[in-house]
């Protein structure tokens, strides 16, 4: 779902072949004006083989390098459940062109995130280039975020949030997050936690009736953000952005921890810290914000970990106490 991270080694996926690279580059030359266009190389297989992201430098251009999302996906399989989560991938890259070519410039100078340079399709085939950020001076990437940069990320997220309060997502996924369980029925069927799967509908149900609604990022990890200098921070990967209430992305995000509750605790309240920052500078009375989204967390969590029991049953997120307090939480709340 991050299309910045470098490729693993041993990674088998097709590559963009060379007469695709060719027509790659004389598109990227006509959409920029660039002098000359160079294939720098592939920067990362976009996930389960639909294609690659690849790095091109320019001469003579306003940037010296952009970066193209090559979407090429595999015929539509036959299987109703595959056919289903193609369809699901395929809608993924729609929202995220719309997201930049219609929502990223909405963002503000406080929300870092790569510019929309342009964009081509051919039926399913797609071309997306954007901004290269490691030459706007973004070039950090994590697989373990410090202290310091989790708390940043949380700032991106909160001022986010704050940002799309009450915006409705045109053009986006309605719901957020890559984890829906409207686009997950295969992962809820496989569920083995028998009250967790019955409740699922009425978890949805709960975050989906939230009053104070805004846009969710839908892919907030580790790898999909990019550091710079003196703390700074961007994210990218918008291919699950959507409406929803902003404890989605919170919840998603530090599920990748497994620290002990009171650590936790700390690394929330820096949210929403920076959630009421950003309210009180849009005019926007924060408390009952804060108030909803704090008592649906412990329902946004319960989201995700269903989704995670269906899809990775041994994963270790499922295993962490702190999340599965939580879980439980909900379930009695209900």
């Amino acid at each position: 779902m991050c299309f910045w991270k470098r490729r693993r080694a041993g990674d088998t996926q097709r590559g963009v072949s060379h007469e695709r690279q060719e027509e790659v580059l004389r598109w990227i030359r006509s959409l920029t004006g660039a002098a000359g266009a160079s294939w720098a190389g592939e920067v990362q297989s976009l996930w389960a083989g639909y294609g690659a992201i690849a790095r091109v430098r320019l001469r003579a251009a306003a940037a010296p390098s952009v970066v193209v999302k090559v979407v090429a996906p595999p015929p539509e399989p036959s299987a109703a459940d595959a056919r289903f989560a193609h369809r699901r991938k395929l809608r993924s890259y729609q929202v995220e062109v719309e997201w930049y070519r219609r929502w990223a410039a909405c963002a503000g100078p406080d929300l870092r995130l790569p510019a929309y340079v342009g964009h081509r399709q051919d039926g399913d085939h797609l071309l997306l280039a954007l901004e290269d950020l490691d030459a706007a001076g973004f070039p950090g990437r994590r697989r373990h975020l410090s202290r310091g940069e989790l708390h940043a990320c949380l700032g991106w997220l909160a001022r986010f949030h704050a940002r799309f309060l009450g915006e409705v997502p045109e053009g986006l996924w309605q719901t957020g997050g890559y984890w829906h369980l409207a686009t997950r029925p295969a992962e809820l069927a496989a569920t083995s936690d028998a009250a967790l799967r019955e409740a699922a509908p009425a978890i949805d149900a709960r975050l989906a009736a939230a009053r104070h609604r805004t846009l969710a990022h839908g892919d907030p990890k580790a790898a999909n953000f990019c550091f710079g200098a003196g703390g700074r921070v961007a994210a990218v990967d918008f291919q699950y952005v959507g409406g929803g209430c902003g404890v989605r992305d919170v919840a998603c995000f530090l599920s990748y921890r497994g620290a002990r509750e009171s650590v936790m605790r700390g690394h929330i309240d820096v949210y929403f810290d920076a959630l009421r920052v950003a309210l009180a500078a849009r005019g926007v009375d924060p408390a009952p914000v804060e108030a909803e989204w704090r008592a649906l967390y412990p329902f946004a969590w319960a989201d995700y970990h269903r989704f995670l029991a269906g899809w990775a049953p041994t994963h270790w997120k499922l295993t962490v106490g702190y999340g599965r307090s939580l879980v439980k939480q909900a379930l009695r709340a209900l």
